[in-house]
């Protein structure tokens, strides 16, 4: 659900080097009219097409129409809603060598397949700076080079009802385990814990998460490629199996665990009954803040609490999911110098600022996170939080072949009512090794 803009804008500065910005008022009228636009402007300027995912839409069109410049203007097309769909349309693209795919979002993970595969032009080291925050700077690396400039920091905490985690006796300003968190919501009736589970990338940001939170990883080496050590067979992969066997098996596992989302977990929070836990993404907060958009009262935000990510064993600090958007110049653009300036002035620290209060797409830098705007939008202790998980989170495997990583545990751990933790582990270790080695297909 989308959320109002602020009453007062955040002041925005025109990037050093930039000409004239034209201003926001018109840009959703203009927005429509991109898709017109061909390669060229209508005053023959060139016009660069920046392919973006649905998140912050309108947000992101309005970016558009203040970057564009006397000397080129930028048109948006949307990428499909799930991280997989949107890589397979862009990679089709980029292996084509399409000129036009000048600007794109992309998940994090993607990076550096598309870096490795010569589809990204590489940026200025001035691109990631002290400024950024270390969980999304080294995203954006790749072979000790820059192809991507942040645009936000995302990752997920641990949403509940404060009046659930009360019935259930589950104290919060403790460190709590994912068993504890089963356990409460098993203990009232109708309560559910909600996570992403569905046959897509998400599946795997959970999968990843618990097990580095375990003490462990998937592989040993990514950047290796094809050559890395799988490391799936290890007792910190048991216990995330242990994990997703456990909420399967439970009372607390929501009607529609197998196929899962960000959204379809939404709707368990405050419908019927008394509430969810809920692992997901930060723009949870902004969903559930009254306004002209949704129908939540004052009195469910009211109850609505956070908390670090769950850990997978008691006594271990948990490695909460690291993802983002990062932007990327394709390597076979028109304009590359251009479409290098406009990946800077979509990422500015203003914008990453008025991304976080719209949309509740946090931001990249620490200046960000420090905006007065930040600091009036959102509870202190949930900043801290968010800064904190994204800085100490637990990143998936950084590796040119990911697509194929993630596709070859999706098929052995998925549906999650089928996960054992004796068997799965060893059985995706043995997979995954498989095809990365060519030996086995997805």
């Amino acid at each position: 659900m989308s959320q109002e803009s602020p009453s007062t804008p955040s002041p925005r500065r025109r990037p050093r080097g930039v000409r004239r910005r034209r201003g926001l008022a018109t840009a959703a009228a203009l927005a429509l009219s991109a898709g017109l636009l061909a390669a060229c402007g209508s005053e023959g300027k060139p016009t660069l097409t920046w392919y973006l995912n649905p998140d912050g839409q309108a947000t992101f069109e309005a970016f558009a129409e203040q970057c564009s410049t006397d000397e080129y203007d930028i048109q948006t097309r949307l990428l499909p809603t799930s991280a997989t769909d949107q890589r397979v349309q862009l990679a089709r693209r980029l292996a084509a060598e399409d000129s036009q795919t000048d600007l794109m979002n992309l998940d994090p993970v993607f990076v550096p397949e598309f870096a490795n595969a010569g589809w990204l032009l590489e940026l200025p080291d001035d691109t990631v700076t002290d400024d950024t925050l270390e969980g999304i700077a080294e995203t954006v690396r790749w072979e000790d080079k820059i192809y991507a400039s942040p645009l936000w920091a995302n990752t997920q905490v641990l949403w509940y009802r404060k009046s659930l985690a009360q019935e259930a006796g589950l104290d919060m300003s403790q460190p709590v385990t994912w068993s504890q968190v089963v356990e409460a919501a098993s203990s009232v009736d109708g309560a559910t814990v909600g996570v992403q589970a569905n046959k897509y990338e998400a599946y795997v940001v959970w999968i990843n998460a618990m097990i580095e939170g375990a003490g462990g990883t998937i592989l040993e080496n990514p950047e290796a490629g094809v050559d890395a050590e799988v490391a799936l067979d290890s007792d910190a992969a048991r216990e995330a199996a242990r994990v997703v066997d456990e909420l399967a098996s439970s009372p607390a596992a929501q009607a529609d665990l197998s196929v899962s989302n960000e959204g379809t977990a939404l709707a368990y929070m405050f419908g019927d009954g008394p509430g969810a836990f809920m692992v997901n993404w930060t723009f949870v907060y902004k969903n559930f803040e009254p306004g002209d958009a949704n129908d939540y009262t004052k009195e469910q935000f009211d109850d609505l609490g956070w908390a670090r990510y769950p850990r997978t064993v008691d006594g271990q600090e948990s490695a909460p999911p690291v993802g983002g958007i990062d932007i990327g110049v394709g390597a076979f653009t028109d304009h590359p110098d251009f479409a290098r300036e406009a990946a800077a002035c979509i990422t500015s620290v203003e914008n990453q600022v008025e991304l976080a209060v719209t949309d509740g797409l946090m931001p990249a830098t620490q200046s960000a996170y420090d905006a007065d705007e930040l600091a009036k939008a959102y509870p202190p202790d949930l900043l801290d939080l968010f800064r904190t998980s994204v800085d100490e989170g637990g990143p998936r495997p950084k590796s040119a072949f990911y697509a194929t990583i993630s596709g070859a545990i999706q098929s052995r751990w998925h549906p999650p009512s089928e996960v054992d933790p004796e068997t799965t582990p060893g059985r995706s270790q043995e997979y995954l090794q498989a095809v990365l080695e060519g030996k086995a297909l997805l």
